[in-house]
């Protein structure tokens, strides 16, 4: 037996110990789980992954292929709104329905230390995201206001960038982007009125301008609402010679135009039993 083959069959021997005395548990409930960073059937069947149909360009999940509609000159299906305003990102995707289920994972990364969530849950953003990883050239977090950075310790958005770049190959860059301002929570305003308080509220770092020229770029997020912070972010970088921006979230907000009969679950992938 050569070297290679004695030092896998030690990391088995070892894994299977650590299993035995520290079993893997689901990354929500803690109940015991066959694999690490997965999730049980109880807490997996609370999650919604967004699958066709859904918005060809901002990724927002229908409830039905007749909730969308092509281009005039046909193919993919849009929204309403990406038909009558195309984003100035370029397409959006997101893992999960932003709901009950994807909750209980995305709120402990982001206010419950819970850091370790970020692998399993990037996971799920390249299989999601993997046609925005392929073209992409460097990935990017969106950043936290220094005040909230210091608060909270660390931007889950860069996390999930730093995962997502192990995971594609594709090189990410922490700190191009920088909240200039700190701006309110944006849940409970009007699409007008996110603009308005996202207004110069980002900025690029010194010389991150010759790094973006050219460049086809994903700006990565824990939550897609509105997509008033991924179009402030998009409109900068383009406006510093960007090639395209698309936009990678772990989950989606549904649109509330789109809300009736939810509570019907998007299709799911039957082989990503991860979270």
């Amino acid at each position: 037996m050569d070297g290679r083959a004695v030092t896998r069959s030690l990391r088995w021997l070892c894994g299977a110990a650590l299993d035995m005395l520290l079993p893997p548990r689901c990354l929500c409930c803690a109940v015991v789980v066959p694999a690490d960073g997965t999730l049980c059937g109880e807490c997996f069947r609370k999650v919604t992954l967004i699958g066709a149909p859904l918005c060809h360009r901002c990724g927002v999940a229908f409830i039905h292929s007749g909730q969308g509609e092509p281009l005039p000159g046909g193919g993919a299906l849009h929204c309403a709104r990406c038909l009558g305003r195309p984003p100035e990102y370029g397409q959006a995707r997101a893992a999960y329905l932003y709901d009950a289920g994807s909750r209980r994972l995305l709120l402990p990364l982001k206010y419950g230390d819970r850091t370790e969530l970020a692998g399993p849950i990037a996971r799920q953003m390249a299989h999601a995201g993997r046609e925005l990883l392929a073209r992409a050239d460097l990935l990017l977090p969106v950043p936290l206001h220094r005040r909230r950075l210091l608060a909270r310790r660390y931007n889950q958005a860069a996390l999930l960038a730093r995962c997502l770049s192990r995971l594609s190959g594709v090189d990410w860059v922490p700190d191009l982007l920088r909240r200039r301002r700190a701006t309110p929570p944006l849940g409970e305003f009007g699409a007008a009125e996110r603009a308005a308080l996202l207004e110069d509220a980002f900025a690029l770092a010194p010389g991150a301008a010759a790094r973006v020229r050219g460049r086809r770029l994903v700006l990565v997020d824990d939550v897609l609402t509105s997509g008033a912070t991924a179009t402030a972010c998009a409109r900068l970088l383009l406006a510093a010679g960007a090639r395209a921006v698309d936009v990678l979230a772990a989950a989606r907000v549904p649109d509330r135009a789109l809300e009736d009969g939810m509570d019907v679950p998007s299709p799911r992938n039957p082989l990503d039993r991860r979270a």
